[in-house]
């Protein structure tokens, strides 16, 4: 298997910022897909829990996730996290270990 960086982000909105989360998250897809590097880009909303998000990503390597970091749209998202997130950003590295 490819040794690639993997991660899965857990973000949990502010009270009654639930959409603007959403949207905000969502802005970040086409941008960050188009990046170099970009694997996998993708949103999940819990199915109980209303405004609890989960980004799975996939990068070349961590070179590449680091440059996502810096991107301008995800230094403009950044900018909101505090109004929009009721705790910080959860990042949680994984290895995939099957096929």
């Amino acid at each position: 298997m490819k040794n690639t960086f993997r991660a899965i982000a857990h973000l949990k909105a502010n009270n009654g910022k639930n959409q603007a989360l959403k949207e905000a998250l969502l802005a970040l897809i086409e941008p960050t897909r188009n990046e170099p590097g970009c694997l996998e880009y993708i949103l999940y909303e819990d199915h109980a829990t209303e405004g609890i998000f989960y980004m799975s990503e996939e990068f070349e390597n961590e070179a590449a996730f680091d440059a996502h970091i810096q991107s301008d749209h995800f230094q403009n998202f950044a900018k909101m996290t505090d109004e929009l997130l009721a705790d910080p950003v959860n990042v949680v590295r994984i290895n995939r270990v099957s096929n």
